[in-house]
């Protein structure tokens, strides 16, 4: 259990440091890293079923962006693979529903079905892929601000950033905690229920008191509700930003509606 706590606070304080490693995607305003994610989420989700070809467009996005943010894309790529076991459960059902055969490989027919759970599972794991991109690149302090500026109520972006903070808190109390079992059980590999039921009712009112002195210092140093814009924060906007997120934006429309893949295909077969 300690190694596992450990690794998630490893894995937590990785992304923050990630997004203060100088690259060219890092310099980029958050707000318009943000906006042309949006738009790649909006265009490749609003695709039908079945065009898979028209996704692997769209795979362009995170591994041009992890390139320009120095990112580790297998990595990012390994991490998306927790969306597959999720959208599969939801495409099992069209595999069973939609029987009709669209393609066959030898004696296999390859149903409407299926090509639906794959194209949900590449939806899925893009989707998680441009989402850690944006996160790693811009931390969650400035994205959280990023989204605050364009908009989003205060009330939803602090509760976001807070999520985020106090998941650093309860895994430090956890990992004391466990620290502290370990240390009083003489090497004892295994714990009766009851003391599990004991370290979870611990780490609860533990909690909830470290969780009420930092909401009295927040509001010692004039908290107010709002996030407030963090020491070093990006210059203002620029014209980088602007062709950012409009460049890619286009881009985003043009594969939408302009269908290049499916287009090339015809040509192709005629």
């Amino acid at each position: 259990m300690k190694a596992r706590l450990q690794r998630a606070l490893y894995r937590l304080d990785a992304a923050e440091r990630s997004a203060r490693t100088a690259s060219p995607l890092g310099a980029v305003d958050g707000r318009a890293k943000l906006l042309a994610t949006v738009v790649f989420l909006a265009t490749m989700l609003s695709l039908p079923l079945g065009s898979l070809s028209e996704l692997l467009l769209y795979a362009l996005f995170p591994l041009a962006t992890a390139a320009m943010g120095r990112l580790d894309y297998g990595r990012i790529c390994r991490r998306s693979l927790i969306a597959v076991p999720f959208v599969a459960f939801v495409g099992l059902f069209n595999v069973l529903c939609e029987r009709t055969p669209v393609l066959r490989i030898g004696p296999l027919a390859v149903t409407e079905g299926w090509l639906s759970l794959l194209s949900l599972t590449v939806r899925g794991m893009l989707s998680v892929q441009a989402l850690l991109v944006l996160i790693e690149s811009t931390g969650f302090h400035r994205l959280c601000r990023s989204m605050q500026l364009l908009g989003v109520p205060a009330l939803f972006t602090t509760q976001l950033l807070f999520v985020h903070r106090y998941l650093f808190v309860l895994t430090q109390e956890a990992l004391a905690l466990s620290r502290a079992r370990d240390a009083r059980s003489f090497g004892r590999a295994s714990y009766p229920l009851r003391t599990w039921a004991t370290l979870v009712g611990q780490l609860l009112i533990r909690s909830f008191e470290r969780a009420e002195r930092i909401d009295r210092s927040m509001r010692a140093r004039g908290f107010t509700g709002r996030i407030p814009a963090a020491a070093g924060a990006s210059a203002p906007w620029s014209l980088r930003d602007s062709c950012f997120a409009a460049g890619w934006s286009l881009l985003f429309v043009l594969l939408r509606t302009l269908h290049p893949a499916e287009t090339l295909g015809r040509l192709l077969t005629n």
